[in-house]
């Protein structure tokens, strides 16, 4: 049982700043994962931990399963190519 990995592209805003001068920033942001759940989980920890983020300073507008032709992000490209990883 087997599932394919799919690509997601989420849209939405996120609060930076929210302490002194709030700004509401908005973000796309290409996702690997089997699930849309999977890949909403993906957005909220990396915004979180990149610009720490609480989940409720993250509004999610867009979610949407994309082809790879359409896809920006040359680390989703190259990863999708990949026939197999190997771990060292």
């Amino acid at each position: 049982m087997m599932s394919e990995v799919k690509i997601f592209k989420i849209s939405g805003k996120m609060l930076l700043s929210h302490d002194r001068f709030p700004e509401w920033r908005k973000f796309t942001l290409y996702v690997r994962a089997l699930k849309e759940s999977h890949a909403l989980e993906k957005v909220y920890s990396e915004l979180g931990s990149r610009h720490k983020l609480k989940r409720y300073h993250i509004k999610i507008e867009k979610v949407e399963e994309v082809p790879l032709e359409s896809v920006e992000d040359l680390n989703i490209i190259r990863l999708s190519k990949l026939e197999r990883l190997v771990k060292t």
